[in-house]
């Protein structure tokens, strides 16, 4: 598997749920290790946390944007199926920053690049996106950044 102890942690629980025959956890736990397995086959290398969590943060938005189509589709089942998905995900992912870090992160990458207005904003994303990697959604990350040059 991978070099990183969250390929290892997520091995772990596959094994924790075959012994305790719990079929969907595992049949998401082994989504999941398909998908950093694919990475690493694709890139030719073993993936470290990092990596991990991006596979990891990529499989979850997917997943977020089928609960959403379910949701406005009125398929209920599915959506509650997905969400219980995306609750096992998350286990794997590091916690969401709130606002208030989020800001203070995006101010603090708006200086260090000197950033003026939006034509700066670029630079900005450039240098505050590998500090919220897998902790913060880029939508929510960019929003925040055309608020803080805007004002």
């Amino acid at each position: 598997m991978a070099a990183s102890e969250l390929a290892g942690r997520l091995k772990g629980e596959v094994v924790a749920a075959m012994k305790a025959k719990d079929k969907e956890r595992l049949g998401v736990l082994r989504m999941l290790q398909a998908a950093v397995k694919q990475v690493e086959v694709d890139e030719r290398r073993e993936l470290d946390d990092q990596d991990v969590v991006k596979v990891l943060g990529s499989y979850a938005r997917k997943v977020k944007d089928q609960i959403k189509s379910y949701g406005e589709g009125g398929r209920t089942e599915l959506k509650e199926a997905a969400e219980a998905e995306l609750a096992i995900v998350s286990e794997f992912l590091p916690a969401e920053l709130d606002d208030g870090e989020l800001e203070k992160l995006v101010r603090e990458a708006v200086a260090e690049s000197g950033a003026a207005g939006m034509r700066d904003m670029g630079k900005v994303m450039k240098a505050v996106l590998p500090k919220v990697a897998g902790r913060a959604d880029g939508g929510r990350v960019s929003a925040l950044v055309k608020q803080v040059l805007a004002g």
